[in-house]
């Protein structure tokens, strides 16, 4: 790799329309010099269909798309220089590992020489130097993945475009695979443009994160202001798993007090007084032992209970708060679970963030 540095890349207002289904929506994103970003969202929630229009294989009814102020709406895909790894890698299975890394420098025209010499360097980055002379069919799934990457690479793109790369992998090598790609990326420092729908991927790839759903971007951020700042119910049910506390809400000096029945939660975030809606997230909910206090408490009773290993799932039903799902780590829960059995659950006041609800 020659060490170029990333590319800045910003889109202003795209949309896609396919009559009058609207595909993407008005969608403006600034992706920094040499960042990671991951489009986040649901099936048909818009995001390959950016990552089209980023590429140059769709063209937006509406918007521009600028790399490094300068505007490539309208320049062909071919000219714009963007490496590419698809969902199925789309390998040659009758060419070996280095012929498919050498054929974007066969098709720009490269000397042997230097064609050689790129091929090597980019399979030793990939780790993959062992494995110049085999064919597809006789590498494994990460590798043949690790080749994919290897030939969106060789010839020094501006940016990434890697379109669900490790979806087809099983889910111990995906995990493996996510830390290589991570470190990958620090290595050359590209700007990486990653579409998933797998949201712990999102959280271990990404500088940032888009979050999409029905064409829209909802909220964009580093992945734990999102995951711990959930902007709407969809960000922070779709972003891991939450409870929805329902209530009336007033401000106080340190956030809010949600009221529902006799049960007053006390939050964090911006809520006008009236109708108000709680995100808590079920990992920052403890069973509490017997004397503890917290910020906030409520009984009810075990309805249903599973042992993980190095957690318990447990759902616990309370008079004015509805279904409580609770996850405790193994090693910290006070007591054994039982169905039926009476407990409390406690959390932070800072646990409870106000979230909007999704627009109809």
């Amino acid at each position: 790799m020659s060490g170029r540095a990333g590319h800045a890349l910003s889109l202003q207002g795209i949309s896609r329309r396919y009559g009058d289904f609207v595909a993407v929506a008005e969608a403006s994103l600034e992706v920094g010099s040499g960042r990671f970003l991951t489009l986040l969202g649901p099936s048909g929630s818009g995001k390959t269909t950016i990552l089209m229009m980023i590429a140059g294989f769709v063209e937006p009814s509406a918007g521009r798309v600028l790399l490094d102020g300068r505007d490539i709406t309208a320049v062909p895909p071919e000219r714009r220089e963007f490496g590419m790894v698809f969902q199925g890698y789309a390998l040659f299975p009758h060419m070996t590992v280095a012929e498919n890394v050498a054929f974007p420098l066969r098709v720009r025209r490269l000397g042997r020489a230097e064609r050689e010499a790129r091929v090597r360097a980019t399979l030793d980055l990939v780790q993959l130097d062992r494995f110049a002379d085999r064919r597809p069919a006789q590498l494994s799934g990460g590798q043949q993945q690790r080749v994919a990457l290897a030939r969106a690479l060789v010839f020094d793109p501006a940016l990434l475009l890697l379109d669900e790369p490790l979806s087809a992998l099983d889910k111990k090598l995906r995990a493996e695979l996510q830390d290589e790609l991570k470190a990958l990326h620090r290595r050359v420092g590209r700007t990486f443009i990653n579409v998933t729908h797998d949201q712990e991927e999102a959280l271990s790839l990404s500088d940032e994160i888009a979050i999409l759903n029905e064409g829209r971007l909802v909220q964009v951020g580093a992945p734990r202001e999102l995951y711990e700042r959930p902007a709407t119910r969809f960000v922070a049910g779709f972003l891991g798993r939450s409870n929805f506390i329902e209530g009336e809400a007033e401000r106080d000096a340190g956030g809010i007090v949600l009221r529902r029945g006799g049960t007053r939660v006390l939050g964090v975030g911006a809520a006008r007084p009236g109708r108000a809606l709680l995100s808590l997230r079920p990992e920052k909910i403890a069973v509490l032992p017997e004397g503890a206090a917290e910020e906030n408490v409520v009984e009810g009773r075990i309805a249903a209970w599973s042992y993980l290993g190095t957690e318990f799932s447990i759902t616990v039903g309370t008079a004015d708060l509805g279904v409580l799902k609770v996850q405790v780590p193994s090693w910290r829960i006070p007591l054994m679970p039982a169905e039926g059995m009476a407990v409390r659950l406690g959390w932070p006041r800072a646990a409870a963030v106000a979230v909007a609800e999704d627009p109809a």
